[in-house]
């Protein structure tokens, strides 16, 4: 492990400041092939000056209330997306970004189960591109997953590619987000919610009125490829090689406030109808920090988490770790405030920042109010006063979730043991290894079609190295696997795993040593937040053929190579036919 993480002092990045010319022609969503072997920037052209570019379409509620559809049948679901460069300010202070139709966050995709998704992607920006599907268990169609480097090599620049898959098994609230996992492209701007209605309600859940996505994140007024470029340097950031970019503030569905008066920026307003009550879909579309989100006087109720329906739970706030998902039920039948105007919060969490950034916001804001506006509810700078409830329990991200239908866990077969750690390599980067791997993608092509030409030869079974130094889990057949996570690291990482939903088996302090697992009733959810100096399993069936990314989701991390991969039934997924327009996209790059 590399050198001990500290806090230091805030210290100008003078450099930055020197090097204005290069931050947009490197900023933009630039690829970088990380690892050990092969590290280099991809050669682009310079993008538009931010004076020719279109501002940001305003957001409007209408992007975010979602439900109408409920009910309806199968049925195929278009949508058309451009992914472009666009000059905004989300909290007031103006930055280029990479966003969807001009929108920040794009549009809210709502779809049933059972109906099938089409989504054309134009790609506008000067770099390749691809759009993951967040929690989407593609199978039969891994090709669709979205993963640059793993399931598809990238739209190239001026191209299109339209993703085209039947809805699954999943149900519940996720996103979408621009997945090149080599670079950040998603920090500037590419994500939108998506949420899957389930073909039969549950009777067992409490009724609700309506629903509205809440997405929120943290925000970068410097471009993400920027901040990478610093944070891998052998220099680190203030000096000191593993601090992450902090952010200056975050977003509500699109809005944040900064400036030193606290006055930047705007709120995301929605009115509510008193006596009614909402399902408020909570998304950390975010980068780094977990995010507590809470409604002044109004205690919630838990009922969803990662599409896993939970028993209601009462809570007074939820921190939600990056790309994690939980639904939450709000009464609106609070009388404590005369003119019904309520905060809503959403807090950063700066456990992990490890420098002062001046004139950060970490307490970012919306409104709920209950009928006509009447100006917000009172001074932007005082402390959350709670729920008015002080026996409500606090959801960490961590705490045990009871599952409203208890899903057993399958008999283990197979044991895959894994190890996270950060390391300095021989010529001064900082990365993130698995088993002392960090994870660069194949050159001129994706794993899934390496694997496609060589599917018994690509990986040992078991835990190994396949072609290009991959970490791979690898079953031919279908297993019931424990990966068997120790983080070393002194951070806490949330872990998203692509095509599954695995059962978290257990965790604990320390290392996994053989500790009593829960087989009866372990929470299923597809990210999970595994603390620094902690154990974790994951128990997951080998039943979806194809390449399936298991990664952490903070964008730095994943960008320093914190990856890996489950390749399961190659056999199978071979004698799949993958769209031809997959294929050729590694040839037009």
């Amino acid at each position: 492990m590399a050198g001990e993480k500290r806090r230091s002092s805030y210290r100008p990045r003078l450099w930055i400041l020197a090097a204005v010319a290069v931050v947009l022609a490197l900023g933009l969503g630039l690829g970088l092939g990380l690892g050990l072997k092969h590290r280099h920037h991809n050669a682009v052209s310079n993008p538009p000056s931010t004076e020719a570019l279109p501002f940001l379409n305003p957001q409007t509620s209408s992007n975010f209330v979602v439900g109408s559809i409920v009910g309806q049948s199968p049925q195929d679901r278009n949508y058309n997306f451009t992914v472009a460069l666009a000059n905004g300010a989300p909290d007031g202070v103006n930055k280029t970004m990479l966003v969807v139709n001009g929108m920040y966050p794009g549009p809210t995709i709502e779809v049933n189960q059972g109906d099938r998704l089409i989504v054309k992607v134009q790609n506008n920006l000067p770099n390749t591109t691809s759009i993951h599907w967040h929690g989407l268990f593609q199978n039969g169609t891994n090709w669709y997953d979205g993963t640059s480097g793993i399931t598809e090599c990238g739209i190239p620049p001026g191209q299109s590619l339209t993703y085209n898959f039947t809805l699954g098994e999943f149900s519940g609230t996720t996103w979408y987000q621009c997945r090149q996992i080599v670079s950040t492209q998603y920090t500037d701007g590419v994500t939108g919610a998506l949420i899957v209605h389930p073909t039969q309600n549950t009777s067992a859940l409490p009724a609700y009125d309506s629903e509205i996505v809440i997405q929120m994140a943290d925000l970068y007024h410097d471009q993400s490829q920027v901040l990478l470029t610093e944070y891998l340097s052998p220099e680190g950031i203030q000096g000191q090689q593993g601090n992450e970019p902090v952010p200056d503030g975050g977003t509500i569905n699109g809005l944040g406030q900064y400036s030193a008066a606290g006055t930047g920026g705007s709120y995301f307003d929605y009115t509510v109808q008193r006596n009614k009550t909402y399902r408020l879909r909570l998304v950390n579309s975010g980068s780094f920090p977990a995010i507590r989100f809470s409604v002044d006087d109004h205690p919630l109720t838990l009922i969803e988490a990662d599409g896993t329906l939970l028993a209601p739970t009462q809570v007074s706030g939820v921190i939600v770790a990056v790309a994690q998902r939980y639904s939450v039920l709000l009464y609106a039948n609070q009388t404590s405030v005369q003119n019904g105007t309520f905060w809503m919060r959403a807090t950063l969490q700066s456990d992990m920042f490890l420098y002062e950034q001046p004139g950060q916001n970490v307490d970012i804001r919306g409104v709920i109010r209950y009928g006509a506006k009447t100006g917000v509810p009172g001074d932007t700078a005082s402390a959350d006063p709670g729920p008015g409830v002080s026996d409500l329990v606090d959801v960490n991200g961590t705490t045990a979730l009871v599952p409203l239908e208890p899903s057993p866990a399958p008999n283990v077969t197979r044991a895959a043991p894994v190890t996270i750690s950060f390391q300095t390599t021989p010529d001064g980067q900082f990365l993130g290894f698995m088993n002392d791997t960090s994870w660069e993608p194949l050159n001129g092509t994706s794993t899934l079609l390496a694997v496609h030409q060589n599917p018994t030869g690509f990986a040992p079974d078991g835990v190994g190295l396949g072609a290009g130094d991959q970490l791979l889990v690898t079953a031919d057949s279908i297993q019931v696997v424990d990966l068997r996570v120790d983080n070393l690291d002194d951070g806490d990482h949330p872990f998203h795993l692509h095509g599954h939903r695995p059962w978290i088996m257990g965790s604990g302090g320390g290392r996994y040593i053989g500790q009593e697992l829960n087989a009866t009733s372990p929470l299923r959810r597809d990210t999970i937040l595994i603390p620094a100096y902690s154990w974790v399993v994951l128990r997951f069936v080998t039943d979806n053929p194809g390449l399936w990314a298991f990664h952490c989701h903070i964008a730095w991390h994943m960008a320093a190579g914190l990856l890996m991969q489950i390749s399961s039934q190659l056999s199978a997924l071979s004698s799949l036919t993958v769209p031809p327009d997959i294929v050729t996209q590694c040839q037009r790059r």
